[in-house]
């Protein structure tokens, strides 16, 4: 399979990118050299390959939730830059128009 210098500025299209003619072959080419890498791993052997769903073979470890005394409010607010009474005061970050 490979790319044509239209695939390419379709694909940019796609992408909102603005590419002048060099990049635009550039691209090109650099997106045919990666699929043919591609097309060298679909040369592997992958029958007695086991599907994988994470390169990590962890499970879950759960433990029980344990009841622990919290820091006190006043601790908590010490070095805030701004408080209300028991409360950290923070900018507002949503704008309704």
């Amino acid at each position: 399979m490979s790319v044509t210098r239209k695939d390419v500025e379709h694909i940019a299209k796609l992408a909102r990118l603005v590419c002048n003619e060099s990049e635009l072959e550039s691209l090109t080419v650099e997106m045919n050299h990666i699929l043919a890498h591609m097309e060298k791993l679909n040369e592997l052997n992958t029958d007695n390959v086991e599907p994988l769903s994470s390169p990590v073979e962890a499970v879950n470890i759960f433990r029980e939730d344990e009841h622990r005394q919290s820091i006190p409010t006043e601790y908590a607010l010490k070095n805030a830059p701004d408080k209300d009474d028991s409360f950290f005061r923070v900018p507002k970050v949503i704008n309704i128009d």
